[in-house]
């Protein structure tokens, strides 16, 4: 894979699934994979290990931590402290970059 140049909105596709998520590069905590998700899924509240950061490739979706909600939309990003609690709302089909440092 390395070496490689990737059309990223290529890399994941939903097809019939609701939720697909595929992991680019790993090691110990830290990773990056791209995720697809469809208009009205969820991501359940989870935390991360890690500092993160999504960035949106295409689509919509709602960050939510306690009491605030962020919406990021194509091309932006939002980054987040490690063991914040949140959940993920797909506002239209999405597909994202999850980045973990």
């Amino acid at each position: 894979m390395f070496y490689n140049v990737l059309k990223a909105k290529d890399i994941v596709n939903l097809d019939d699934e609701k939720f697909m998520k595929k992991t680019l590069m790993e090691q110990n905590d830290s990773c990056l994979s791209i995720i697809a998700l469809k208009k009205e899924e969820i991501i359940d509240t989870h935390t991360s290990v890690c500092d993160a950061a999504v960035y949106v490739l295409d689509g919509e979706i709602e960050l939510h931590f306690d009491a605030e909600k962020f919406t990021v939309g194509k091309g932006e990003i939002l980054m987040f402290k490690k063991d914040e609690q949140h959940k993920v709302l797909a506002n239209k089909d999405s597909k994202f970059f999850l980045i973990k440092i």
